[in-house]
């Protein structure tokens, strides 16, 4: 029986980044509608800002503000 083939790592981080991006425009979209006036732009930024560089750290700082 031939072992299954993973997709290369590049690949699965791009997979991996383009959820976490739909997870952030949610979150942020969510905030937004909850604060009139504000851009969903600018609560993004926030959201993210404790980890600008790297969307799975912004994705696990998401989680610990819960």
């Amino acid at each position: 029986m031939r072992p299954a083939r993973t997709p290369p790592l590049e690949s699965r981080i791009n997979e991996l980044r383009v959820e976490i991006e739909a997870i952030i425009d949610a979150r942020a979209r969510a905030v937004a509608a909850e604060s009139p006036g504000v851009p969903v732009g600018v609560i993004r930024n926030l959201l993210i800002a404790r980890a600008p560089a790297c969307p799975c750290t912004q994705y696990l700082q998401l989680g610990r503000a819960e």
